[in-house]
């Protein structure tokens, strides 16, 4: 069985501080930042980029949220199980989601090979600047949103908005 080189499956590690209440004001940033990313974007495109991201950093818990966020908002279980799998089964999103996806992965992944021409081009050319700026902006957010919660170890199913 593989596991992930930042976990130990023997145990269950107890969460850390509490971001909100710690930094209130730098929480309150976030989410504000959060808000302003969002603005305009359709909120099925919002949460694919979420769901996706969250993917990529191994975050349980934005996972959980996002991925049930999605389905309250009506998107279909066939949808959410290709998010992973998104080349392979191209033909369940948009054109513009494939470019947001691919985007995500780039920007998550930007120490690996930084974001290549080509796929800002993609989302360029079907995102005007205004919308691509607000898929930047989205994409920084829940990348920092991971951060801060495998950094205090929130844990998947505690969502407590």
């Amino acid at each position: 069985m593989t596991t992930h080189p930042n976990t130990d499956s023997t145990q269950v590690k107890a969460p850390r501080l509490e971001f909100a209440k710690s930094a209130p004001k730098a929480f309150r940033a976030l989410v504000a930042f959060d808000a302003a990313a969002r603005e305009g974007l359709d909120p099925a495109l919002v949460e694919l980029i979420q769901i996706r991201a969250s993917h990529l950093n191994h975050c349980a818990y934005c996972l959980h949220m996002h991925t049930n966020d999605a389905r309250k908002a009506g998107e279909s279980e066939d949808r959410l199980h290709m998010v992973a799998v998104w080349r392979e089964a191209r033909h369940f999103f948009t054109e513009r989601e494939q470019a947001a996806l691919a985007l995500t992965e780039a920007m998550t992944l930007v120490a690996d090979a930084g974001v290549p021409d080509e796929v800002y081009a993609e989302a360029a050319a079907l995102f005007d600047e205004r919308e691509l700026a607000q898929v930047l902006a989205l994409i920084c957010a829940i990348n920092t949103w991971n951060r801060v919660a495998l950094s205090t170890r929130k844990v998947a199913g505690t969502d407590e908005r």
